[in-house]
């Protein structure tokens, strides 16, 4: 098995165990740049049960999770093994309601009151 071909079976098995996955760089309590800091940061304050991924510790899948969702940055966010974005997507979500209504739609508990400040502070 070649090195792509074993990352991306990782990657779609850390997918399809966790309802909620962030590829990350770093951790969640550790963030090492700025747009995982703050797809972590909302996760984190909202309450969100997620598996993070650090992709620095992974060529292979730092590299991997690009291809498999044909997406060019890191951080990624899956949810019920769904793409749903990177850093400006998730912020628009959660600024317009729209990953509330996601995470509500999909089962995934989060404190809705949370949510609320993040868009009130940045109203």
């Amino acid at each position: 098995m070649t090195e792509t071909t074993d990352a991306k079976a990782r990657i779609d098995e850390t997918v399809k165990a966790n309802d909620v996955v962030l590829f990350m760089k770093g951790t969640k309590a550790m963030p090492q740049c700025g747009f995982s800091s703050r797809v972590a940061g909302v996760l984190n304050y909202m309450q969100v049960d997620y598996q993070d991924v650090n992709v620095l510790a992974d060529d292979g899948i730092r590299q991997g999770i690009k291809d498999y969702s044909d997406w060019p940055t890191i951080p990624q966010l899956y949810v019920k093994g769904e793409f749903v974005g990177g850093c400006d997507i998730i912020t628009e979500m959660t600024l317009s309601g729209e990953l509330d209504t996601m995470l509500a739609d999909k089962g995934i508990a989060f404190d809705k009151d949370a949510a609320e400040k993040i868009r009130e502070a940045n109203a």
